[in-house]
């Protein structure tokens, strides 16, 4: 199979969906590997290194998009690539339909299959695709957030692990899932006092087991949320549902019970957000203010931090991408229950049902 590589154009997105080493492993497999010109130069690869490793450097996307039976990405297409996708050609990425009509009219419109790294299930019904892109996330959402609560950017003006004899500062965090885990696992590193909710006790669990006593968990409903938003600092949203929106925890209303300066860092941005006042940003302009309270919704955190980020992708997405240009995607996705149900639109269709729920 023919394996296209573009370089991403998505506003700060310095990722490569793919390593030297993983071209190394496809070539190995006798397929043929294009590069788009530069592609991994931000993520710390040069063209040498793919060169290399066997892979063939194009100067354009259009001749990557052009001569590719498959293309991996990173992240989903934008407008100037829809265009460029060709019928009957795989397209395996973090895709999200869910928050995007455009994105969704357009690949059903392109004719093309569109696999999506966050519907790829394991046997344990878990997200592999999502989860290191999450870790990543979570652990960036506590750098960030304790970041923007420093006085000069409209914060609060407070130091998240305090200091001899002044209290840490208090992090809440909706979801005890990959993001919220890896969330609270950093921000307990710096001393803060956190707090998580899930409605999932098993999970609850999990976190009460392998956390220190300063993260405490609780139970998430409205009346929780609504409670702990008035004394914490930092608010990470991390809540995932598969395919679909996320739920709105947090409504606009609910800014007036903060104190200024609160920074909200909603990670679930790509799926709709988990506050309603919640817009996609990016790395550029991370951050907007409303009603006194600091938004952080940047789409594509982990392309702050792309040398670690392609590394982990590639981990976990270069055994399917081997699979399906070994095997092609009809028999891939046959024999992998788990991979069929990334297979999110095909030829115009769309397989996975949650996405025209959440785009009509």
């Amino acid at each position: 199979m023919i394996i296209g590589l573009p370089k991403e154009i998505k506003n700060n997105e310095n990722r490569v969906a793919i390593t030297p080493a993983g071209v190394f492993e496809l070539v190995k497999n006798k397929h043929t590997v294009f590069v788009q010109k530069n592609a991994g130069f931000n993520s710390g690869f040069t063209d040498n290194d793919y060169i290399e490793a066997g892979a063939t450097i194009l100067d354009s996307i259009e001749e990557v998009y052009d001569k590719a039976d498959m293309i991996v990405k990173v992240k989903e297409p934008i407008e100037q690539e829809y265009g460029l996708i060709k019928e009957g050609q795989i397209v395996f990425t973090y895709f999200h339909f869910a928050s995007s009509k455009p994105l969704t009219d357009a690949m059903i419109d392109s004719k093309s299959i569109c696999i999506a790294y966050e519907t790829v299930e394991d046997k344990n019904g878990t997200l592999p695709l999502l989860t290191p892109m999450s870790e990543v996330a979570g652990r960036m959402a506590v750098q960030q957030g304790a970041k923007y609560l420093e006085k000069p950017i409209k914060g609060k003006g407070i130091l998240l692990g305090g200091v001899p004899g002044v209290q840490p500062g208090k992090v809440l965090i909706l979801g005890a899932g990959v993001v919220g885990v890896q969330a609270a696992k950093m921000a307990a590193g710096l001393g803060a006092h956190v707090t998580i909710m899930d409605v999932n006790m098993d999970r609850l669990r999990y976190v009460n087991d392998v956390m220190p006593s300063h993260v405490v968990t609780e139970f998430s409903n409205e009346y929780n949320v609504r409670k702990h938003i008035k004394t914490h600092d930092l608010i990470i949203g991390g809540v995932l549902i598969k395919g679909a929106k996320a739920p709105k925890l947090i409504t606009k209303s609910m800014l007036k019970e903060m104190h200024p300066g609160t920074v909200l860092v909603d990670v679930a941005v790509d799926q709709g957000g988990c506050m309603e006042t919640t817009k996609p940003t990016t790395h550029e302009n991370p951050t907007f203010i409303i009603d006194d309270i600091v938004h952080y919704c940047v789409a594509n955190m982990p392309g702050a931090v792309p040398y670690t980020s392609t590394i982990a992708l590639t981990n976990v997405t270069l055994p399917y991408v081997i699979n399906i240009a070994n095997k092609g995607w009809e028999k891939a996705c046959e024999e992998n229950k788990g991979l069929q149900k990334g297979l999110n639109i095909a030829y115009g269709e769309v397989i996975y049902k949650d996405i025209l729920e959440s785009v009509h």
